[in-house]
């Protein structure tokens, strides 16, 4: 991505640089068809603007022709040149409008293959960068930015094309005339209302810049809020905080409401000044082609040549004042876009990277250490080994780092001192594709994507058959339930998969990762958000996952993991005990500890549900 990566400002200076850079997606070297379309589409132009030339002339011509006649209306010439200059007059019409539309069916499909191929890099871009990128940005903030960017490089690509380059070859061939027919004066003038238009437009629009920017941060912030909100809405309604809420929203949006009423009021104060300075010269331009008049040196058919040019100057005109006002706009639309193109992934494969080649597998650590932020180390030398077709447990308190190991393993993050090995190949020398390709997962907080069921078990693979996916939900645990639904597989989850228990979301999970088939599993606390009775259920379910395959177990409850053959104590990013489960008790220490508690808090329960039994 690194060879197409603009740099995308809206502040002045920047406009022909962008337009540059975005050449590329109007221009696009491998598609031969493309280039032929803009070419076309340029033909189609300059087409237009012949049209657009000759009617001012067809124009004149009725008017000098019906004058020159007025005194012999029975001449047949009489009649006909003003019949036939009135046709050609409506035909050069009918072609200015035909041309002008053909040249904006053929650049369609190049504008939108351009907007497409730079969403589709934005998009790619986004799944390459870290984690830490992602844990940092709101996802609603995100998705306005991709929304508004695209829109603005569509805006960027149809103005420039479409209207300015029109526009200034409308003003060249203008100033020919001008100066051709009514000397060097009439071009000044001329030159002049043009020079000073556009100046002040682009001054003003630079001064909007600012306005544009606070507008977009506001609805940022807004649509940031909306969607966290609604996304934890069952939140919202424990804690009847929907007023809360509100007022978050409102605030954003009453900051919005004042940046929108500044770029209305800035956009009228605008056209107000580009309206005076147009009819300002046009004033200029009538008293000097009248007196012409008047003195015999030009015919009324040349007043109205004059001022039909004048009024044809003052649509491109005008399209010159609105096409750089929503350029800028636009570049204020996309900096934050191209902000994240700009943005490089702080974990990337090696330029020299083999794809992993599996033979156990073994994953161990040596002597890793690692932190997210310099002055809070994570884990401290941390060494240990899950040997082939075995299962290892991590455990210990809150923050020990037990899940942190997960993610270096998929190599989300890269470590500060060791080394992470899968079958003594280094992790971060292999191909994140491969290595992320050979490890399932099946986390404790299981997000299932706002799609069926079996979309959700297919996409641990998402070549299986349907008598694939079938077989990995019985496995699972989770085909009866699938089968006693009205639409079965084609059943939808909702968002974030919240129209199922937190049990069938594990289970669909569980069914995913068998699909996978994966050679290593991580179990990350996969039941620890469960109740007893379920986590009983999915425990089976995940012991057949785990038979045969290289297993991490990152256990929250211990009940889990006596089973494990080895169990690794986590405390303050170090290893503090190791053993199997007997003789980790037999320590009395750390581990037993939370055995004894853990055991307490189940007795407790399940006392509390012998009692509430009772009482039905």
């Amino acid at each position: 991505m690194s060879e197409n990566k603009p740099k995308i400002s809206a502040d002045e200076g920047s406009l022909f640089s962008t337009i540059k850079n975005l050449w590329v997606y109007m221009w696009p070297s491998d598609r031969l068809d493309l280039k032929l379309r803009v070419m076309a589409a340029i033909g189609a132009l300059m087409l237009a603007k012949v049209a657009t030339t000759l009617i001012p002339f067809a124009y004149k011509g009725i008017i000098d022709s019906l004058g020159e006649n007025a005194d012999n209306p029975e001449l047949i010439m009489g009649i006909a040149v003003p019949i036939v200059l009135v046709i050609a007059f409506g035909v050069a019409n009918i072609m200015d409008s035909l041309f002008q539309q053909l040249r904006d069916v053929l650049f369609a499909r190049v504008g939108q293959h351009a907007v497409r191929q730079l969403a589709r890099k934005t998009f790619i871009h986004l799944h390459r960068l870290s984690l830490r990128f992602h844990l940092q940005r709101h996802m609603g903030g995100l998705s306005r930015i991709i929304e508004r960017g695209t829109k603005g490089i569509e805006t960027i690509v149809r103005f420039t094309m479409l209207n300015t380059a029109p526009a200034f070859v409308e003003f060249i061939i203008v100033s020919i005339i001008f100066i051709w027919l009514f000397g060097v004066q009439f071009l000044a003038v001329l030159v002049t209302i043009i020079f000073t238009y556009i100046f002040f437009t682009i001054r003003a629009s630079n001064w909007r810049i600012a306005i544009r920017r606070a507008m977009n941060q506001s609805d940022v912030e807004a649509n940031s809020k909306a969607i966290d909100s609604l996304i934890n809405y069952e939140t919202v309604k424990y804690f009847g905080n929907e007023e809360l809420e509100t007022k978050r929203f409102d605030s954003s949006m009453a900051n919005y409401e004042k940046a929108a009423i500044k770029m209305w009021v800035s956009l009228g104060m605008l056209n107000f000044g580009q309206g005076l300075i147009f009819w300002t010269g046009m004033i200029v331009i009538g008293i000097m082609s009248a007196n012409g008049v008047m003195e015999g040196n030009m015919t009324i058919g040349d007043f109205v040549l004059v001022n039909t040019f004048m009024m044809q100057i003052y649509r491109p005109l005008n399209f010159i004042g609105s096409v750089y006002r929503e350029i800028r706009q636009g570049l204020a639309d996309i900096e934050e876009m191209f902000m994240l193109l700009d943005k490089d992934p702080e974990i990337e494969d090696a330029t020299d990277a083999k794809v992993l080649k599996i033979s156990g597998p073994v994953v161990s650590f040596e002597n890793v250490s690692f932190h997210y932020d310099e002055d809070r180390p994570i884990l401290k030398n941390v060494s240990f080994e899950v040997p082939a077709g075995k299962t290892i447990a991590i455990v210990g308190p809150s923050g020990a780092g037990k899940s942190t190991i997960s993610r270096l393993i998929y190599r989300f993050y890269d470590i500060s001192n060791g080394n992470v090995k899968i079958d003594k190949q280094d992790v971060r020398t292999i191909t994140q594709k491969s290595l992320r390709a050979a490890i399932g997962m099946v986390p404790q907080d299981t997000v299932l994507f706002n799609d069926t069921i079996g979309y959700n078990i297919a996409y641990g693979r998402t070549n299986a058959s349907q008598a694939e996916i079938e077989e990995a939900a019985h496995m699972a645990q989770i085909g009866e339930f699938i089968a006693s639904l009205p639409k079965g597989y084609e059943t939808r989850v909702g968002e974030r998969g919240l129209k199922l228990s937190g049990g069938e979301k594990q289970r669909v999970a569980i069914a995913r990762t068998i699909l996978k088939a994966p050679p290593i599993l991580i179990l990350d606390e996969a039941t620890s958000a469960l109740d007893t009775k379920t986590e009983r259920e999915i425990q089976s379910a995940l012991d057949a996952v785990s038979k045969g395959r290289t297993t991490l177990v990152i256990a929250h409850r211990l009940s889990t993991i006596i089973n494990a053959d080895e169990i690794i104590v986590l405390e303050k990013g170090e290893i503090v005990e190791r053993g199997k489960h007997r003789s980790l008790l037999g320590k009395k220490g750390l581990y037993a500890q939370m055995w004894d508690r853990q055991r307490e808090a189940s007795e407790a329960e399940e006392q509390l549900r012998k009692a509430k039994e009772k009482q039905l």
